[in-house]
């Protein structure tokens, strides 16, 4: 079993940035593929990124490549998402989650997300 723990959340002008944590317990992250979702409001929860186990690959999606980086330190238990250019489309509840396959949309553990607000 892994607990996650979303941080990082908060109030942006657009064009800003943000880094978002999630740090992991109960199990070391080291065996999971990590991701982060998003879901804004009245909408269903959206892929974000993700990363395999070792941290050589990843996946974003269309609308944050270019502007997000998801990141982990194994030794730490901690995943990242560092968020640049911000839009007023950002704005969603991110979502943390761990899984066995980074190119896979199904995650087995979920955080229960940090507030992600960018004004226009």
């Amino acid at each position: 079993q892994v607990q996650l723990v979303e941080s990082g959340g908060g109030l942006v002008q657009a064009g800003g940035s943000l880094r978002l944590s999630c740090a992991a317990s109960g199990r070391t992250i080291s065996s999971y593929a990590m991701a982060w979702f998003r879901q804004a409001p009245g909408k269903e929860r959206d892929f974000v990124a993700s990363i395999s186990q070792s941290g050589g690959s990843t996946i974003y999606a269309d609308s944050v490549k270019g502007r997000f980086t998801i990141s982990r330190d194994n030794p730490k238990n901690t995943v990242y998402l560092q968020m640049s250019s911000l839009k007023p489309e950002d704005t969603a509840v991110y979502y943390c989650a761990a899984g066995s396959m980074y190119y896979n949309l199904k995650y087995d553990y979920w955080g229960q997300g940090t507030q992600v607000t960018v004004s226009s």
